[in-house]
């Protein structure tokens, strides 16, 4: 069985969808919506259509849809009346209203809807969750994320917590099995844009794990780092390099008596995992085809996931502007 594949959005992520489209086994790249007239005629020696209606009658499969946020419920919507599954980019929708409305939509035709939280598709972190689920860390008692850089000149309709910040909600929950119960947020605004450009976050999850979260476009280094601490020790996962180091609670006591007498844990062994390391985008779209042939959502971000990062990434925004400086405290 062979899918017919199209891509909607030809940016940076576009790009990107669409050369794994290209060569991916059982399925068939059809080309790119994009009416913008600086895009080429031609990507991967496939069409670049300018017209929707056009584009929808080549007979599509399903369509990843990486346009701007702010498009994304009309799209989706066009998507799901005319019977197309749909890999929608993170965040799903611009408001957890209209992700649930996409939810909604997409389960009422019955058809695969997937999100684009492609940092669970990260060798690190899939590496991460089955060692936790296989007992490495015992009971979790802390995650803590972050996630810093330079402003990056393709985002234009939203602030760092919806483009960045969604990343490590969704794979707080997902690498920890557990739903965020509340979170409280600081934010601030200092690159002169209407949205907010640095997020400090702490958040409570469904097993009394707490989650901290790190993130901003003020940053003159890259970093991403997820750190999951647990009964036995604590998992270090570096997603730029796809490196997951676990550092193990120490079972060998003291004869330092100003050092015996604290007891908390000691430093035990360190273990840097050999991990393959597949391209995470690849492995995402591998989930969503085996998908869409299946009929059954497995492997994937379902949008009643991405609408739930969503409802989250808007309690930080809020409470973030509820908290902005006013006063000091004496």
């Amino acid at each position: 069985m062979t899918l017919r594949a199209g891509v909607m959005g030809l940016g940076v992520m576009g790009r990107n969808h669409a050369r794994v489209l290209a060569g991916l086994a059982g399925v068939e790249f059809v080309g790119v919506f994009d009416p913008a007239e600086s895009t080429p005629d031609f990507v991967h020696d496939r069409p670049v259509f300018r017209d929707l209606d056009e584009f929808l009658a080549q007979g599509l499969s399903y369509v990843v849809v990486a346009a701007p946020t702010v498009y994304h419920l009309e799209m989706g919507t066009r998507l799901a009346e005319g019977g197309i599954h749909a890999l929608i980019e993170k965040p799903v929708a611009s408001t957890s209203e209209d992700a649930r409305a996409l939810r909604d939509l997409f389960d009422a035709k019955g058809l695969i809807g997937g999100v684009g939280h492609i940092e669970r598709y990260n060798p690190a972190l899939q590496a991460a969750r089955q060692r936790i689920e296989a007992g490495l860390l015992g009971d979790i008692y802390q995650v803590t994320t972050r996630r810093q850089g330079p402003f990056p000149g393709r985002i234009a309709d939203v602030g760092v917590i919806k483009d960045l910040a969604t990343h490590d909600i969704d794979l707080t929950a997902w690498v920890t099995q557990q739903q965020y119960v509340s979170v409280n947020a600081r934010t601030t605004f200092r690159s002169g844009r209407p949205h907010e450009d640095m997020v400090l976050a702490v958040g409570t999850l469904s097993s009394g794990t707490i989650a901290s979260h790190t993130v901003n476009w003020l940053t003159p280094f890259k970093e991403r780092t997820t750190v999951i601490t647990g009964e036995k020790g604590s998992l270090v996962a570096d997603t730029l390099t796809a490196d997951l180091t676990y550092y193990k609670n120490g079972t060998i006591r003291s004869e330092w008596e100003q050092v015996s007498t604290f007891r908390g844990v000691v430093e035990g062994d360190v273990t840097r995992f050999a991990l393959e390391r597949r391209e995470p985008l690849l492995a995402e779209h591998e989930a969503f085809r085996d998908s869409v042939i299946n009929g059954v959502a497995k492997g994937i971000v379902t949008l009643d996931e991405g609408a739930k990062v969503v409802q989250i990434a808007e309690k930080m925004a809020a409470d973030g502007l509820l908290h902005r400086p006013s006063a000091v405290l004496e």
